[in-house]
C-alpha cells in the first residue's frame, strides 16, 4: 500500500510542481516522473536542513518542493539562448 501512497503523491507532487513553475501540468507520465524524482530530491534536501515530519501532507510538502527544484533545474539547462542577431 506505501507503492501506490507514493505513485499518488508523486502525481500530485509533479503537477503542482508544473503548476508553479510553468503555469501547467505534464501529462501524466511526466508529472509522476517528475513528482516521484521530487521527492526524493525533496527529502534529501530536507535531510540537508535538518527539518522532518512524518504525515501525509509533510511528504506532498516535500515532494512539491523537491519537483519545483527539479523543474527550476531542468529549465536551467534546457532554455534556448538567444541571440541578438
Amino acid at each position: 500500500m506505501n507503492f501506490v501512497w507514493f505513485i499518488l503523491i508523486g502525481l500530485v507532487a509533479g503537477w503542482l510542481g508544473g503548476l508553479i513553475v510553468r503555469g501547467s501540468g505534464s501529462g501524466f507520465w511526466i508529472n509522476l516522473l517528475v513528482g516521484v524524482v521530487g521527492s526524493v530530491l525533496g527529502g534529501w534536501i530536507m535531510s540537508l536542513l535538518d527539518v522532518g515530519g512524518g504525515t501525509l501532507l509533510w511528504q506532498l510538502i516535500v515532494a512539491v518542493v523537491g519537483a519545483v527544484v527539479l523543474l527550476l533545474i531542468v529549465g536551467l539547462f534546457s532554455k534556448k539562448s538567444v541571440s541578438g542577431s
